[in-house]
């Protein structure tokens, strides 16, 4: 099979390359080196290489020719520096993806991979004991600056459980980038029914592992934490640290982009399936620093009580569907990608 890879330069998207090519088909990467996502040139992949913008409708058109499905993973990701940032997060992920999309109906390629994010819930699942499943809405500054973390229930005031999210929750961006990763999603819908496409998103939570960029402020935290260590500084976590993520290793991930990859010809044309992609094991943000820090054997991780508008408390999510539907599973431990990804250093090292 022969796969678009746009972004297939990336953290993810190089993982995806490589999984491609050993499972024998043919990737095509696809890849503009913006600067937010590749503070240093990336080493090229080895596959067909293509350098241009996903918005350069010409450009996606002569990528397109010969090629099977697409995998879309070029965008802009992290909650960026302030809401200043929005034009480009909506540029580079809602237009670029409609762009994309509008190629491929033209080029009759029928097959798409999209990544998506567990962002696009906000908060995750809450449980209080007397009104059950509750919405919180979002935190406020005043409760952020007074240390107030947790959520609680909007009816009663009471503590709240937090619990794992199921696919049919609703969506609930709280952020621009959260909210651009939702539009890819309709966007993808869409033209799935406009054209009898074949369309899976596969729903990506805290991605970790060998190649995350270093030094930006759009990398996740893991990459904070390890940037951190290699400067013999030790990891600044925000709140209290007992945000609840699910951390999921990269090639896990690429392994699921495959996947899905070689079963879209079975799936029922004209629809988008959506698939939690996490390891279904929830983790506090507190404890991927402590296990880092041990791992590197660099200092020990320093709780701020600082925090980020638009950060959600916890967002952990079932990844059960995407493993009775596909047989997917991680197969990576925290404690050992962990130990890995701190030995491994991390993108412009």
């Amino acid at each position: 099979m022969r796969v678009l890879v746009t972004g297939g330069a990336g953290f993810i998207g190089s993982h995806i390359t490589r999984a491609l090519t050993d499972r024998g088909h043919r990737p095509v990467v696809f890849d503009a080196l913006l600067p937010s996502a590749h503070p240093q040139p990336p080493p090229l992949p080895d596959a067909e290489w293509i350098h241009a913008d996903v918005r350069d409708t010409g450009a996606v058109a002569r990528a397109l020719r010969g090629v099977d499905a697409v995998c879309h993973q070029a965008a802009m990701v992290g909650l960026g520096k302030d809401f200043s940032d929005a034009a480009d997060y909506v540029g580079c992920n809602d237009l670029g993806t409609a762009v994309l999309l509008a190629a491929m109906t033209e080029a009759g390629v029928r097959g798409l991979v999209l990544a998506g994010s567990m962002v696009v819930y906000g908060e995750g699942r809450y449980d209080c004991p007397a009104h059950g499943p509750v919405r919180p809405g979002p935190r406020t500054p005043a409760d952020l600056d007074a240390g107030r973390f947790e959520p609680l229930c909007p009816r009663c005031g009471a503590e709240l459980r937090p619990g794992l999210v199921a696919e049919d929750a609703p969506p609930d961006p709280r952020n621009v980038y959260a909210t651009t990763k939702l539009t890819q999603e309709h966007l993808a819908a869409s033209w799935a029914r406009s054209c009898c496409g074949r369309a899976v998103s596969l729903r990506y939570h805290n991605v970790y592992g060998p190649g995350m960029p270093r030094n930006t402020p759009y990398a996740g935290v893991a990459s904070f934490f390890r940037s951190a260590l290699a400067r013999g500084e030790a990891p600044r976590v925000f709140e209290d640290g007992r945000q609840r993520r699910d951390f999921v290793h990269v090639r896990d991930v690429a392994a699921a982009d495959v996947l899905a990859l070689e079963t879209l010809a079975d799936r029922e044309p004209g629809a988008l399936t959506a698939y939690n992609t996490g390891s279904n094991t929830p983790r506090t943000v507190g404890e991927m620093a402590e296990e880092l820090a041990r791992a590197y054997g660099g200092p020990a991780p320093v709780v701020t009580g600082e925090y980020r508008l638009g950060d959600v408390r916890h967002i952990t999510a079932d990844s059960q569907r995407l493993m009775n539907e596909l047989g997917w599973k991680p197969e990576t431990s925290f404690a050992e990608g962990v130990a890995e990804f701190a030995s491994s250093g991390l993108r412009g090292e």
